[in-house]
């Protein structure tokens, strides 16, 4: 084989594992600028990768940490629900499911729940009985057809996402939610809106907050913040993980976008 064989070989190799990790989301170097937000995750480790999806503009604390794949936690909720409604597991967002009468973790899970209020309270419950109601074979289908970070369900249909096999970067949390954001998924876009419309966390005049949380609860050591924001002047996604909690990586994430004068 000779060099020039080698070289194009060797380049193509390192280009597949870096779509496989996001990569590609974080743009070439003259398109990508450092965050220097050090301060805001208080010594834990953790990243941010934040896009201008007007000018493609990306902005990125901890590249390295950015491509590396983790548990996605109830971040999944958000391709959870758009798979439940693509293959009718659950009509709309406001369909019921009955309370089990099993106590949990959290107050707000003891009751029932709807597509939409279980994403809001990150009732997990819901999203694992509408997992099994989907099944293995349609849910394996629309997580590699999404290309959902490593595509690997094998954890349990109820529990693949949840501190086992199912992992994803931040940079291919960020480029899932802006193909969510353009509804460029492989998705009705009825279905699509239905979830951006599902994530809306905070309305006002000049902006609107679509996020979902996930953390790790076998320790509290891994949270996530995912999303976009609409401002008049254009719409910004965002992914944020830290070795702490959802609600630390959503602290951040605000504190980020006050800083950049995105949210005000």
């Amino acid at each position: 084989m000779n060099r020039m064989r080698r070289f194009g070989i060797a380049s193509l190799a390192l280009l597949c594992l870096l779509a496989g990790t996001g990569a590609e989301a974080l743009g070439g170097k003259e398109n990508t600028k450092e965050l220097h937000i050090e301060e805001a995750f208080a010594g834990k480790e953790g990243t941010m990768v934040l896009k201008n999806l007007k000018n493609d503009k990306v902005y990125v604390y901890s590249k390295e940490r950015s491509k590396e794949r983790l548990t996605p936690e109830s971040t999944f909720k958000v391709a959870n629900a758009l798979i439940g409604l693509e293959t009718a597991a659950v009509r709309d967002e406001y369909e019921v499911k009955r309370w089990d009468g099993v106590e949990r973790e959290f107050e707000s899970w003891n009751r029932d729940h709807s597509l939409a209020s279980a994403m809001r309270e990150s009732a997990i419950w819901f999203y694992q009985d509408l997992a099994r109601m989907i099944g293995d074979k349609k849910m394996n289908e629309y997580v590699s057809r999404i290309g959902y970070g490593n595509q690997d369900i094998t954890g349990g249909i109820d529990s693949f996402w949840l501190d086992s096999s199912l992992r994803i970067s931040a940079a291919e949390q960020a480029d899932f939610i802006e193909k969510l954001v353009e509804e460029d998924l492989p998705f009705s876009q009825k279905n699509q809106k239905t979830v951006k419309r599902m994530m809306i966390q905070d309305e006002q005049d000049h902006f609107i907050l679509h996020g979902k949380t996930g953390t790790r609860l076998s320790d509290m050591g891994l949270g996530w913040y995912i999303g976009f924001i609409e401002t008049e002047k254009g719409t910004w996604v965002f992914a944020v993980n830290i070795d702490g909690s959802g609600t630390e990586a959503k602290s951040i994430a605000l504190e980020v976008l006050k800083e950049k004068k995105i949210l005000k």
